[in-house]
């Protein structure tokens, strides 16, 4: 039994490396909590959510339009825990600062762009973790599909890990970029999540066509979660 239970806790651990239980079983609670608010306030579904791989260094990349984005993720990946890359001013009210930082946000300076946040995240991915980004670099005006920034192309060429596209859908209308604050029970959100491919793969054609690729998959993603709302 004692075994077991140690064997047990050791896979328990595997979901975010290097963690203590405490820290956790905190994200778990509030990860619970968000999921619960999705799925009341807006329906939340997730599609396809296990081709995330329980282990080693991984990057979900994912379109960008609303606030909603990295919790809505986020909070539908229940077989490990996501890092965040969040920026550096929402961590100055400190409740809600120490709050992200539990959740495993890394504040990146304005200033900093892409080269503060490849850093964060390549350090992360040597940590063998579970990271979102979001190759547009900022939220969409529109909601539709930005092109990505060539930040990620360096990313994939030193990050060697694990590429799964994500494609969200309703977090737009829910709370759209312009918009102060979400409104409630408004449309569904729906998150889908794509097959994982090797980053070395993904790089084997060259900077541009890693790029199309992956933007090409992100949004026939998106679509697809466009059809089931």
């Amino acid at each position: 039994m004692g075994a077991y239970t140690l064997a047990m806790f050791d896979r328990y651990r595997m979901r975010h490396t290097g963690t203590s239980l405490p820290r956790l079983l905190f994200y778990d609670l509030w990860r619970e909590s968000i999921l619960l608010f999705f799925r009341i306030v807006h329906r939340h579904r997730r599609v396809d959510v296990l081709n995330v791989p329980r282990t080693g260094p991984v990057l979900l990349v994912a379109n960008h339009a609303s606030f909603y984005d990295p919790p809505a993720v986020g909070s539908g990946i229940r077989h490990r825990h996501a890092d965040y890359l969040a920026r550096a001013s929402l961590f100055k009210f400190k409740p809600f600062g120490w709050l992200i930082t539990m959740l495993n946000s890394t504040p990146i300076k304005q200033g900093a762009g892409d080269t503060g946040a490849m850093k964060a995240t390549i350090e992360k991915m040597k940590q063998g973790r579970l990271m979102l980004v979001f190759p547009e670099g900022s939220r969409s005006d529109d909601g539709e599909v930005q092109q990505f920034q060539r930040g990620i192309a360096v990313l994939l060429k030193r990050a060697h890990c694990q590429i799964v596209p994500v494609g969200i859908s309703g977090a737009y209308e829910a709370w759209p970029r312009r918009q102060k604050l979400p409104v409630p029970f408004r449309d569904k959100i729906v998150v889908c999540f794509g097959e994982p491919i090797s980053s070395d793969e993904l790089m084997e054609a060259g900077t541009e066509a890693a790029l199309s690729t992956l933007r090409d998959r992100v949004i026939e993603l998106k679509q697809k979660a466009e059809s089931m709302r």
